[in-house]
């Protein structure tokens, strides 16, 4: 058995947790000046309007959030693969709502972005876009085993 079958607090734990994990996505999305729905879009004040995208940042910003997503994807489809029970867990928190609108509105900027920049050395553009490419496919993988569990198995059973 594995560490929440043992240990059913676990499960509440989880519950606990997943607000920050939601909130990595936002954070994100704050950086490349995007707003997320369903985020408490707080006014933004005049001077601020000048806003940093994907496309404008520094190359080591982009670099630093390629790597954050890439990481928090590969996490969070690591831990659903091995451990699928918790997804009744992460749909309390409209993680499927939340993903899909994370990525619609990420990833099509920060491919863009990726793709439009010049590079002084082609590996950088070769290692941000696997990268990118990496973290949407898991991006959707996490959510076929989200849907395969909270709808699909539940019809099947």
């Amino acid at each position: 058995g594995n560490i929440f079958t043992q240990q059913p607090s676990y499960f509440s734990d989880l519950d606990e947790t997943l607000p920050t994990v939601l909130q990595v996505f936002n954070n994100i999305l704050h950086k490349c000046g995007l707003q997320c729905e369903g985020a408490s879009a707080e006014p933004q004040k005049l001077e601020e309007k000048v806003s940093v995208t994907p496309a404008n940042m520094p190359l080591q910003e982009l670099k630093d959030i390629v790597l954050y997503l890439c990481d928090t994807c590969t996490t969070l489809w690591a831990f659903l693969d091995v451990f699928p029970l918790a997804c009744q867990t992460f749909q309390k928190h409209e993680f499927c709502y939340r993903l899909a609108s994370f990525y619609e509105l990420a990833i099509p900027e920060l491919e863009s972005a990726i793709k439009k920049r010049h590079y002084e050395d082609n590996s950088v553009f070769a290692d941000l876009w696997r990268r990118i490419s990496h973290s949407r496919k898991k991006m959707i993988e996490v959510f076929h085993i989200l849907i395969n569990q909270v709808c699909l198995q539940p019809i099947l059973e």
